[in-house]
């Protein structure tokens, strides 16, 4: 496949700004599944160095995205429903099980929910508006104190992100992920933990729906249906 040269608009954070444009070409197909990544091309096509460009990569290879085998290289990972339906039941069980044993957040953290809560809400850029989602249930379980139960819910994150984007790319999912939020926020408010676990187990499988018939929608054109 040939890769067509595009001006990449250096961020702060080149390797985040990486990430997210490799992620969305695989997403909308410029990097199709099965594809081998040829770094020399895509790093010229992206105006960066090839060192970014393979901490971006390796990046992706633990998000799951791309496969890094030895003597080939990388190369694209299907999005498929079979591993969609895997891995997306899982946050439901492991998130919730962390608020309760983090337990009511203190006034200062819920200040920090609302403010991060409020920067979801006003995200337009699907990138900016997952980064912020993915950091407010960070935020949302920070005090829970089995640490082995957190890198399993950042691992989660990881390898979930690459189907998420396709949902926050529609403002109405946006828009309710931060109305989720809210009412998780309100139970912590009026003290009621099992409440907000059970509105924030509700938070997390609304998006599984909208991501299951994009993912339908996406094989059936692959298969010219």
């Amino acid at each position: 496949m040939q890769i067509v040269a595009e001006p990449f608009p250096h961020r702060d954070n080149l390797s985040d700004a990486l990430v997210n444009e490799v992620r969305n070409r695989i997403l909308d197909g410029r990097l199709p599944a099965g594809e081998r990544i040829n770094e020399v091309h895509l790093s010229r096509a992206l105006g960066v160095s090839r060192t970014p460009l393979r901490e971006a990569l390796n990046r992706l290879t633990q998000e799951g995205a791309l496969l890094n085998r030895p003597r080939v290289g990388y190369s694209v990972r299907p999005l498929t429903s079979e591993e969609f339906e895997q891995v997306y039941d899982i946050r439901p069980l492991l998130d919730p099980e962390a608020l309760k044993l983090a337990g009511i957040p203190s006034s200062e953290q819920l200040k920090r929910l609302r403010a991060l809560n409020a920067r979801v809400e006003q995200a337009r850029d699907a990138d900016i508006a997952i980064a912020l989602d993915d950091e407010w249930h960070l935020e949302l379980i920070a005090g829970c104190p089995n640490k082995v139960l957190i890198e399993l819910i950042e691992q989660m994150i990881r390898r979930t992100r690459r189907y998420e984007i396709a949902l926050m790319r529609e403002r109405r999912s946006v828009l309710r992920a931060g109305l989720d939020h809210r009412a998780i926020l309100k139970a912590l408010e009026q003290r009621d933990l099992a409440r907000a676990c059970k509105a924030l187990k509700n938070n997390l499988q609304t998006g599984k729906a909208p991501i299951a018939a994009w993912l339908k929608e996406r094989e059936g054109k692959a298969h010219g249906r």
